[in-house]
């Protein structure tokens, strides 16, 4: 990832839009062939400190590459970038690292992916503590709980594939976008040649839209690490100790406390996914430049286009690495889901009164008084129930069964058929 944003590979793509460039006016007649040996001669052999030397005394990116281009390599600069306009080429360029940063991108999130229907598989009838408002709720499995992340990876996945073809556009349209002095043709044989399509109708830039939109998607898959990984964080406290991510022989928690374990990994992915969501503001702020178009984008895009993929390529390389290695402690959860003497039960208890005949006022009451009993001094809640002065006649044993858990994993399957599809079994 990092090498798609360096400066040799950024000049590397300038050059061949424009040999591209030429090459298709060469075919139209328009330019002289003999420019294209002296062009093909300097590929991939560039002096970046001779262009920056270049850029600081005419203060522009582009003119500086051509000159250096020119001095070069002999060629007629009278017919290097010939009716075309910066843009034509910094445009084109940002699509194409955008594009292939994508391709990257949706490897990473298929390893995510990968990790996720692992573990999920691994615990698919694994019975847990399902939370809500970060209080016990009711019984589900650790499984259903990796493949809600699953799921949201999959739609991640194919939102990146739709922002990348968004984005996978050439602009080879000249100054206004009208084409000018260029014929069409250009910019449909550039964009072929570097497997992009030309965009329907320019200014002097691409719209900023398309890339707001990717840049949006990168801050919701952002999201999904950071929920993936403040789920783990909070699973990892002292207090649940259900999940410990990876902790390596010689590793040091803390400077003060030799005891420490700390959810370094998970606490680094939250910031991380900060970072890249910080990036989406100012990219739809670029959709709105003056007329036919204003350079306020360019500062910004320097910025968040480099920093925005490359952090999002590591934290989704780390957090793949986090799901595999993870500890899931199998007997901190079967404790977890016990300590609540059975209040978990709450509502199918309440489900069983009312269909035994009690209204469900009153069923709510017997269940909630002796929830409250449980919750207070640790007593059993089914006893509590059985013993509610409330409790209206019921069939023997019909509480005792309402205490087998594998009532809550009876749906799993069919969960996991729509999630992983029937190749699961």
């Amino acid at each position: 990832m990092v090498e798609i944003w360096e400066e040799k590979t950024k000049y590397e793509i300038w050059m061949a839009i424009e040999v591209l460039a030429c090459e298709a006016q060469v075919k139209l007649g328009v330019v002289p062939s003999h420019i294209l040996d002296g062009l093909r001669n300097l590929e991939g052999n560039f002096d970046i400190h001779r262009i920056q030397a270049i850029e600081a005394e005419v203060k522009h990116d582009v003119i500086a590459f051509l000159s250096y281009v020119a001095e070069s390599s002999n060629t007629d600069i009278r017919y290097l970038h010939y009716g075309m306009t910066s843009s034509d080429v910094l445009d084109t360029c940002l699509s194409l690292r955008l594009k292939r940063s994508c391709d990257i991108l949706l490897k990473n999130i298929e390893e995510v992916m990968h990790a996720l229907e692992a573990r999920s598989k691994a615990t698919k009838y694994l019975l847990c503590v399902g939370r809500s408002h970060g209080v016990h709720a009711e019984p589900i499995t650790f499984g259903l709980k990796l493949a809600r992340f699953y799921a949201e990876f999959a739609r991640n996945y194919q939102r990146l594939v739709s922002a990348q073809q968004e984005i996978s556009v050439c602009k080879i349209s000249g100054a206004m976008g009208n084409f000018a002095h260029l014929d069409p043709s250009v910019e449909e044989y550039v964009a072929q040649k570097l497997g992009l399509v030309p965009e329907t109708i320019a200014s002097q830039v691409i719209p900023r839209d398309r890339y707001a939109v990717l840049f949006a998607i990168f801050g919701v898959i952002a999201s999904s690490i950071e929920r993936v990984a403040t789920e783990l964080r909070h699973l990892q406290q002292t207090e649940v100790l259900e999940v410990a991510e990876p902790f390596t022989s010689g590793q040091k928690g803390s400077s003060a406390m030799p005891h420490k374990k700390n959810p370094i990994l998970g606490e680094n992915l939250t910031g991380l996914s900060r970072m890249v969501r910080s990036y989406v503001i100012p990219a739809m702020e670029n959709v709105a430049l003056w007329h036919e178009r204003d350079i306020s984008h360019s500062s910004v895009e320097r910025f968040i286009a480099p920093d925005a993929c490359i952090t999002l390529n590591f934290a989704l390389v780390r957090l793949a690495g986090v799901l595999r290695d993870m500890k899931i402690d199998e007997e901190r959860i079967k404790a977890n889901l016990n300590s609540s003497k059975g209040v978990l039960l709450s509502q199918r208890v309440l489900l069983a009164l009312v269909d035994a005949g009690m209204s469900r006022e009153s069923a709510y009451k017997v269940v909630q008084d002796s929830a409250m009993d449980t919750l207070n001094n640790g007593s059993n809640f089914i006893d509590n129930v059985r013993t509610h002065k409330l409790l209206e006649k019921i069939t023997p044993g019909v509480l005792d069964s309402l205490s087998n858990l594998d009532y809550y994993t009876q749906h799993v399957d069919f969960i996991f058929d729509k999630t992983f599809g029937k190749k699961h079994k």
